[in-house]
């Protein structure tokens, strides 16, 4: 019988964030296909945790990264929940994982959300190389090897060398398997329009992300000084929608853009109003890496959406269909013309291939078919 367990080194709930819902849910939903605990930290409540069991072992300062105590800690759960694999969240515990695959004889499961220290050269950290290498080595000893999409799994099959029987694509997943009516998009928009004082002749451009991230704080200041100049220009009726916490105070007056047709919401309780209820997801981000999870969630509720190419990493027109036009990245001209354009004809609605590949049980089912294998 399989047991995993599922180390998960910061808190992630309440699961509000992208990278907090994919640990949580993945974990969730792979637990109905087979027997998982978790490990992490003393921050997180155990009693979120769906269909598992959470020890909240980790202290949440740094120094859990590198406390070789946890070593003899996990070893003592391994054996006391018979433990056959180790599922870690990103490889920056790498080192411990080994170390116990080694002494434990347990199967090694590294679940990647982006190649780390790719994404961490595009944020311009001298150190990069040295996560490249510690990441190749984690990976390389790694029994199986999850990546978030297929060009990740392609690069690392290539520059780490690994054996690609033993890689396959985990994606960022959606809870639901049906998108919904168009009455309740309807009714989503009616609120959006009545709460933002927004005229029905206006088309609702939205964009989402947690904007201390600086990925999505460098997308925001490309709506503000690039698309949406562009978009004044053209006479275009739209109001542009800005939701996410973590906006830095050099930005948090935007006051001077009430009247330029940009909206700041800020952090909303129930963002699947905004997703349900705009017209037009926008995705104008050129960095970072793994996949772009607000991408996701706009589409399968949906909502249509323009991307720039690096934007929609891991979701092809095969996936989304009509619902998905891309452009290439800088080129703000083009992403503009795409929003004025609109849709000359309505969408014709998410594809089933869309939920086979991101509806969360299904992905939970490849995972835990990957690893019986």
């Amino acid at each position: 019988m399989v047991t995993i367990l599922s180390i998960v080194p910061y808190k992630i709930f309440p699961a509000k964030v992208g990278g907090q819902k994919g640990i949580a849910l993945f974990n969730e939903y792979l637990a109905k296909e087979t027997s998982l605990v978790c490990v992490s930290v003393k921050s997180n409540d155990p009693l979120q945790a769906a269909g598992y069991t959470l020890l909240n072992v980790l202290a949440d300062s740094p120094s859990r990264y590198i406390n070789p105590f946890y070593f003899f800690t996990i070893q003592k759960i391994i054996r006391r929940y018979k433990t056959t694999h180790l599922l870690l969240e990103h490889p920056y515990y790498g080192w411990l994982g080994i170390l116990l695959k080694w002494f434990t004889g347990v199967k090694l499961i590294i679940h990647s959300h982006n190649i780390e220290s790719l994404r961490w050269k595009t944020l311009g950290k001298w150190w990069w190389p040295v996560l490249w290498q510690y990441e190749k080595l984690t990976h390389r000893v790694a029994d199986y090897n999850f990546f978030i999409q297929d060009d990740d799994r392609n690069l690392a099959i290539k520059d780490f060398k690994l054996d690609a029987g033993k890689c396959t694509t985990i994606t960022y997943g959606i809870e639901w398997d049906i998108a919904p009516a168009k009455e309740e998009r309807n009714r989503c928009k009616v609120i959006i329009q009545q709460q933002h004082h927004i005229d029905n002749r206006q088309t609702i451009l939205l964009f989402n992300g947690t904007l201390d991230y600086p990925p999505n704080l460098n997308a925001l200041k490309i709506i503000q000084e690039k698309i949406n100049p562009l978009l004044l220009a053209s006479g275009f009726a739209y109001k542009i929608i800005i939701c996410g916490r973590g906006l830095p105070a050099v930005l948090n007056d935007l006051k001077e853009f009430a009247d330029k047709n940009i909206i700041y919401a800020g952090f909303t309780d129930d963002i699947t109003i905004y997703f349900k209820g705009a017209d037009i997801f926008i995705n104008p981000v050129v960095d970072g890496g793994g996949i772009k999870t607000k991408l996701v969630e706009a589409i399968g509720y949906g909502t249509a959406a323009i991307s720039t190419k690096t934007g929609s990493t891991g979701i092809t027109g095969a996936d989304a269909g009509e619902l998905l036009r891309i452009t290439d990245d800088d080129d703000w001209e083009g992403f503009a013309a795409e929003i004025t354009r609109k849709f000359q004809s309505p969408p014709s609605g998410v594809p089933g291939a869309f939920f086979k590949k991101f509806y969360w049980g299904n992905i939970a089912k490849k995972a835990a078919a990957f690893i019986h294998q």
